[in-house]
């Protein structure tokens, strides 16, 4: 039997009187692009951030690759890859002691930093200028630096959330490029979320869609298309299972200041 990557089971999440995660049951199964869309506010980062053990979750339970998220910790953010939907790179650090920095920070062994720091350099494509300063880097640039940040470790699952926010069409085409070239060559798991359902569409191998907290549908991107009816887009299928108009709950006022000051720094 195959140890999914990721299994949530009975997820629940909840801040004040506001649910943000309700009862989810997830698996991710090892080595695919799983994709969790869904409007603003429908409870796809705070599921990350359990995933990640950046918060905790009760009730419910969470296993990386079958490692317990609450128990074993550690081990879990030993296997994971995180590049988050804020800008996790130091403007006034170079390409090479930002990704020496996160080297550091999940313990990768002090023989092996250097070459690792190298490797991923190399393989995200910022090796020739990865002694400039972060802050000369294009938008473009910055993202393929933050996705070098989490793979120094070698993670067997890289999660991203939002990786290509506020980047032109060719930015985002190199990000996918890198990250299709390393999970090819290693196997890793991609759980990813993204508000562009083309994106998504020509990505992912599965799709989970949450809204209010809940899973409304799960299935390849065909499936999901065909389950609206023929001629159907992603973009069809986003509408039906969470209608036209926003939950009331679509993030709040500093949301939406974190995002526009994400978009203006990778522009």
């Amino acid at each position: 039997m195959i140890t999914p990557a990721v299994r949530c089971t009975g997820l629940r999440q909840q801040f004040g009187d506001t649910v943000a995660v309700d009862g989810i049951d997830l698996e991710v199964n090892p080595g695919e692009v799983f994709g969790l869309l869904g409007p603003n506010g429908a409870g796809k980062t705070t599921t990350i951030r359990m995933i990640t053990t950046l918060l905790k979750a009760p009730p419910g339970s969470i296993t990386v690759f079958g490692v317990d998220v609450a128990r074993r910790r550690t081990a879990v953010r030993r296997l994971i890859g995180y590049v988050p939907q804020q800008l996790s790179a130091d403007s006034t650090l170079t390409g090479r002691e930002n990704v020496s920095l996160f080297a550091r920070l999940y313990d990768v062994p002090r023989r092996d930093r250097p070459r690792r720091v190298e490797e991923v350099l190399e393989e995200v494509d910022l090796a020739d200028v990865a002694d400039r300063s972060a802050k000369t880097y294009s938008g473009g640039m910055v993202r393929r630096l933050e996705l070098a940040q989490a793979l120094v470790s070698a993670p067997r699952l890289l999660i991203l959330d939002e990786p290509t926010v506020g980047l032109d069409p060719v930015a985002r085409d190199g990000v996918w490029a890198r990250i299709e070239e390393i999970k090819e060559a290693t196997g890793m798991t991609v759980l990813v979320t993204t508000h562009l359902m083309q994106e998504a569409d020509q990505r992912c191998d599965r799709i989970a869609l949450m809204h209010r907290g809940q899973i409304r549908a799960l299935g390849t991107p065909a499936e999901l298309r065909d389950s609206i009816g023929p001629d159907a887009t992603l973009d069809d299928v986003f509408r039906a299972y969470t209608g036209d108009r926003l939950a009331e709950n679509a993030g709040t006022m500093r949301d939406v200041r974190a995002a526009r000051r994400t978009a203006r720094r990778v522009s």
